[in-house]
């Protein structure tokens, strides 16, 4: 008897997620707390090592997120327009947010890079001011985690259906009655 896990991987997606974007707001916070010297565009602070830490943590777990999301949810391949027409709702919806997922996880990762890397210099560092980047890659954190668990349910729902679909017409099988009438 196979058992469902299905709940368990979006709620583990989701605790995930929800800890990589309190981590990502948290190292804001963090880097906001050290001296730093603003004029006008330019602005010259020190670099906060417990923001580093905790955006390299909020980067870690969006990638691994995302990676228990897609190797858990399978593969749905669509490879032209008029297959995603003909897919079933499930199909559309997996494929709609695979991409988005994709999408958000590549613009969360790199404002949480963006936003890690400026704190990782043993030095001050002076130049354009780079603000409310880990912040904003925290709350892509959470939105992420959205996507990625309606993708890891449409797709499983979708291959729930194809396997319905399959069990009632096996390949083998004609699709209606034989009949053999002779002349």
């Amino acid at each position: 008897m196979a058992r469902n896990y299905g709940f368990l991987v979006c709620l583990l997606i989701m605790i995930l997620d929800i800890i990589a974007g309190i981590l990502g707001i948290e190292a804001e916070i963090a880097q906001n707390k050290v001296k730093h010297l603003r004029m006008w565009i330019f602005e010259c602070r020190d670099p906060s090592y417990q923001a580093f830490k905790l955006g390299l943590a909020a980067i870690i777990l969006l990638l691994l997120a995302h990676v228990i999301a897609q190797l858990l949810g399978g593969c749905t391949c669509v490879g032209s327009k008029a297959e995603f027409s003909n897919s079933t709702p499930n199909q559309q919806l997996a494929f709609g947010s695979l991409i988005f997922a994709w999408i958000i996880l590549a613009v969360g990762f790199s404002m949480l890079i963006i936003g890690t890397m400026s704190n990782s210099r043993s030095r001050k560092s002076c130049g354009i001011a780079h603000h409310r980047f880990l912040s904003i890659g925290g709350i892509l954190c959470f939105v992420h985690g959205l996507f990625a668990v309606s993708y890891y349910v449409s797709v499983t729902a979708a291959q729930r259906e194809k396997q319905r679909q399959q069990q009632r017409n096996p390949a083998g099988r004609a699709a209606g009655p034989t009949s053999t009438a002779s002349v």
